[in-house]
């Protein structure tokens, strides 16, 4: 092997990072897509479970469907185009198949999932990048959530996380701006920006949009009424359906107060820690927890269940 590259051609090799949507219509060889799958695999994983899967769109019409559903079309003509996932299932079916229950942790499923996820998908778009490619992360593959998962099959324990194109780059975009590194590496402990930090921030970042104004279009996709808003009901709604039930915990425990004749439900943080609330006029009953508002409603049903009893 070579030896190691220099600070500068570490920082030369990220600068020539570009997104790309239009590609060259070049397949990307067997031998070349064979060490880009290679180095999804030997990405880092939490407690060597390996919880993602990647599904290869091959078929035309399927890349059809899944680029007009996302509303991205470069998932029809990339020369490569990805679905990553996060995944369970395959590892609940090996620990029944040698006689382990399956746990109960879907929260924290999510969590590391989706980091296995990440950290395989970054490997391909790296390895594609060392060879000349280019890419693209979608995130509109949340459009189509519910479709997406029948078209795909998968199965309880697996939901898609996001898109991934990759091939020759058809077009040349320029470099985009990031933000100033005082805002994003904290030493030792979080640091509040103060706002003139986030008015430069604003500045610094204005070139990323036609328009100049960052702001504008961070409000289109995270303020209220935007795209991420319409996307939470879905998301919420497939992770319930997929397994990963405690995306519905505050649904399901509204659900069971008003079941036990509790129709006022309050949740609040007290110093600390998390207080809840079941009231009706004739009794109310408390809970508390000092790691969160969930744990502190379910004390508080627990006690209304059990004065029930």
């Amino acid at each position: 092997m070579p030896g190691p590259l220099s600070p500068a051609e570490v920082r030369a090799f990220f600068d020539a990072h570009r997104t790309v949507r239009r590609y060259q219509p070049t397949p990307i060889p067997a031998e070349h897509l064979e060490v880009i799958l290679y180095a999804a695999q030997r990405a880092p994983t939490d407690a060597t479970a390996q919880m993602y899967s990647i599904i290869r769109l091959r078929d035309p019409e399927l890349r059809a469907w899944v680029a007009e559903a996302s509303r991205n079309p470069h998932l029809a003509s990339a020369p490569e185009s990805f679905i990553i996932c996060a995944d369970v299932a395959r590892l609940r079916a090996l620990l029944e198949l040698r006689g382990y229950p399956f746990g109960e942790w879907p929260a924290t499923a999510v969590h590391f999932a989706i980091g296995d996820a990440v950290m395989a998908a970054e490997n391909m778009r790296v390895a594609a990048e060392m060879l000349g490619y280019q890419s693209c992360w979608i995130g509109g593959i949340l459009n189509p959530l519910h479709e997406l998962c029948a078209r795909l099959e998968l199965p309880e324990g697996v939901f898609p996380f996001a898109g991934l194109t990759l091939g020759l780059p058809d077009e040349q975009p320029g470099p985009r701006p990031r933000l100033s590194r005082d805002l994003v590496l904290h030493t030792d402990r979080y640091r509040l920006p103060e706002n003139d930090e986030l008015e430069q921030a604003l500045t610094d970042m204005a070139p990323i949009t036609a328009r100049g104004d960052w702001a504008q279009t961070l409000a289109r996709y995270f303020a209220v009424g935007g795209t991420m808003e319409l996307r939470e009901g879905r998301l919420r709604d497939l992770l319930a359906r997929q397994g990963f039930g405690h995306a519905r915990e505050f649904d399901t425990a509204f659900a069971r107060a008003e079941a036990l004749g509790f129709p006022e439900v309050l949740v609040r943080r007290r110093g600390e820690s998390f207080e809840a609330w079941v009231d009706r006029p004739d009794r109310a009953h408390r809970g508390e927890s000092a790691s969160s508002p969930s744990q502190a409603l379910r004390a508080a049903l627990e006690e209304a269940s059990r004065d029930a009893s």
